[in-house]
């Protein structure tokens, strides 16, 4: 039981006063124990606890009748406000404990941001509206400095940005949940390529290609492919993320070697009306994305079922792609 110390030490809890606003809204002894389901003496020994903490009476007694002091209005209000109060507090635990209620800040690089985590965050937190949702969209460098200063509570990003800080700096700022995968080949759906099960780095000698903005280590990892095969690695065009990329391939501009959710949102945005195919590629181009939360703060109960949910629904995404031939 939470108690209030006052007057002296003696003692004054929320019972008391809980006790104290019955015997005020009902006006008598009886019916505030019948309302709170407790005996009349055990009401009465509240308000004379009530009554020696605070060193003076609440009410005056005639006969039966308990005619409240002028003093006791005013508490009347202020123990409505604290009752009220400690309701809504109570209330609130009970939603964050039940992850029905509460705040989630999320900080995500720009891929996964277009489409998949906001839909994924929509049917997450649709059937709790008391969920208050904030999504940002940074690089992932940015996502690292955001996390570490404990600005969200999970950031989504590129595990080659992770992999660039020290191992020792990285695991005292963050905790992290690695996911590993293998790069598809976008091909326009009209290219000669497209109905392959395999395109490799030596069916793309010379052709018009498009990757990330070099220094990414996708570019590095897609240029040793080629490499690897004797093959000339033409890239024409480069982004900051693979999703504009898209668009020239669409446009029969160029192919391009793309990590598993970018080709999952161009799938769902588009349906049957999509014009790119996504084959398996080789030399294999690694990948990998990191779900990370700040080490020197502990998760809500919320962020740690939305982590648990959105790396199910990760995995469930990239095993598939990165082992089939075409998606």
């Amino acid at each position: 039981m939470i108690k209030i110390f006052f007057m002296g030490g003696k003692r004054m809890n929320f019972q008391q006063l809980a006790v104290f606003r019955e015997i005020m809204n009902t006006g008598s002894m009886s019916a505030a124990a019948r309302n709170l389901h407790r005996t009349q003496p055990a009401v009465s020994a509240a308000l004379k606890a009530l009554e020696e903490s605070l060193g003076m009476e609440l009410f005056h007694r005639e006969g039966r009748r308990l005619i409240p002091v002028p003093e006791a209005r005013y508490l009347l209000s202020e123990a409505t406000d604290i009752l009220n109060k400690l309701s809504a507090t109570r209330a609130n635990l009970e939603g964050m404990r039940d992850r029905v209620r509460g705040t989630l800040r999320i900080v995500a690089m720009p891929g996964p941001s277009a489409y998949l985590l906001p839909a994924f965050v929509s049917k997450f937190s649709g059937s709790a509206p008391d969920i208050r949702v904030t999504l940002a969209t940074r690089s992932s460098p940015q996502i690292l400095n955001l996390i570490a200063a404990q600005s969200f509570d999970i950031g989504f990003c590129d595990l080659g940005a992770r992999e660039t800080m020290s191992k020792s700096l990285s695991d005292e700022l963050f905790q992290s949940v690695t996911t590993t995968c293998k790069c598809l080949c976008a091909v326009p759906e009209a290219h000669p390529l497209a109905e392959n099960d395999v395109i490799t780095a030596s069916d793309l000698d010379g052709h018009p290609m498009g990757a990330l903005q070099p220094g990414h280590a996708t570019v590095a990892d897609t240029q040793a492919a080629f490499d690897a095969v004797g093959a000339a690695f033409n890239l024409c065009v480069d982004a900051q993320y693979f999703l504009p990329l898209l668009h020239f391939v669409e446009a029969g501009q160029i192919c391009a070697i793309i990590d598993p959710l970018s080709a999952e949102t161009y799938r769902r945005q588009n349906g049957n009306e999509g014009t790119i195919k996504f084959v398996r590629f080789e030399p294999e181009v690694p990948f990998g994305y990191a779900l990370i939360t700040p080490h020197q703060r502990p998760p809500s109960r919320l962020a740690q079922e939305f982590a648990c949910r959105w790396q199910a629904y990760l995995d469930n995404i990239v095993t598939p792609c990165s082992g089939q031939a075409s998606v």
